[in-house]
């Protein structure tokens, strides 16, 4: 909601730069995907090792 409401303000102050961005979204989300996806698997890697780390405190009963 707050960036179709940013988009508006540009709007008004300046319609081409508002065009030219609605157009270029796309692409920057297409760009952007496979930055996304690898942060997913990095914070899943994480958490495994996380999970391997805690393993025996959580197995000698330690919260």
């Amino acid at each position: 909601m707050f960036s179709f409401l940013l988009w508006c303000v540009l709007f008004v102050i300046c319609w081409p730069l508002a065009i030219v961005a609605l157009l270029l979204w796309p692409l920057v989300w297409l760009i952007t995907l496979p930055f996304r996806l690898l942060g997913i698997a990095v914070e899943g890697v994480f958490a495994l090792l996380r999970a391997v780390v805690m393993l025996p405190a959580r197995v000698l009963g330690g919260r």
